[in-house]
C-alpha cells in the first residue's frame, strides 16, 4: 500500500513584537512648539528691524537696564531647567514622590523636582513684574518710544509662555496627587511638559543675551 502524503505546515513569518514607535504626545509637542519658534523668531526680527531704523535710540535706552538683576533672574529660570530634568529622570523610573526625608535630595521624586521647579518659574516671572513696575515708575512705558514697546512685547510675550508652563506644573503636580497608580502615560505628561520647560529656557538665554548684553 502505496505510503499516505500528510501535509506539512509551513509557518511564515508574522508581524515583528515590539517595534518603537515615536510617542504622538511627544511628536506633537515638538512640532507646537516648532511653530512657536517662529512666534518668537517674528519678534525678534521685529526688535532688530526697529533697532536698525534708530540705532541712537537704542544707545540711550538700553542704559536704563539694570543688567545684574536680570542676570540673576536669568540664572534662576535656568536653574529650574535643571530641576525640571531632573523631575523628569525621576518620573522615568516611576519615582512619584521622594524616598527619604525633604533634606536627601538624591532620593526627591517627580513632586519634590517639579515644585522646586514652579517655584523658580514662579520667582523668575515676579522678577520681571519687579522690573516692569520699576521702568514704569521712570517713565519707560510701552508708549514712550520704539524701544520700549519692543522690550515689553517680548519680554512680556516669554513672560506669559512661562506662566503657561506654570500652569502645567500645577496640573502634572495635581495629577499625581490624584493618581493612585502612577503609570507611562503619566510619564509622559511629564516629559512633554519639560519640554516646553526647556524651550521657554532656551528662548529666554536668546532674548537675555540679545536686549541686556548686545549693545
Amino acid at each position: 500500500m502505496p505510503p499516505v502524503a500528510t501535509a506539512t505546515a509551513v509557518e511564515t513569518p508574522g508581524p515583528s513584537v515590539g517595534v518603537n514607535r515615536p510617542n504622538m504626545v511627544s511628536v506633537g509637542t515638538i512640532v507646537w512648539l516648532s511653530s512657536e519658534l517662529m512666534f518668537f523668531s517674528a519678534l525678534f526680527a521685529m526688535y532688530f528691524t526697529i533697532r536698525a531704523v534708530n540705532p541712537d535710540l537704542w544707545n540711550a535706552e538700553t542704559a536704563k537696564l539694570n543688567v545684574p538683576y536680570a542676570t540673576v533672574n536669568t540664572i534662576i529660570l535656568v536653574l529650574s531647567s535643571v530641576t525640571c530634568q531632573l523631575g523628569v529622570f525621576a518620573a522615568e523610573r516611576g519615582q512619584v514622590r521622594r524616598l527619604g526625608n525633604r533634606f536627601q535630595v538624591n532620593k526627591w521624586g517627580l513632586r519634590e523636582w517639579y515644585f522646586l521647579t514652579y517655584v523658580m518659574g514662579a520667582i523668575f516671572v515676579s522678577g520681571q513684574i519687579l522690573e516692569y513696575t520699576k521702568l514704569v515708575s521712570e517713565g519707560n512705558t510701552l508708549q514712550a518710544n520704539g524701544y520700549w514697546s519692543a522690550f515689553y512685547l517680548t519680554t512680556g510675550f516669554h513672560a506669559l509662555h512661562v506662566t503657561g508652563g506654570l500652569i502645567a506644573f500645577l496640573f502634572v503636580l495635581g495629577r499625581s496627587y490624584a493618581t493612585k497608580r502612577y503609570t507611562h502615560e503619566h510619564a509622559t505628561t511629564a516629559v512633554v511638559v519639560s519640554y516646553y520647560w526647556h524651550f521657554v529656557d532656551v528662548v529666554w538665554i536668546g532674548l537675555f543675551a540679545t536686549i541686556y548684553l548686545v549693545k
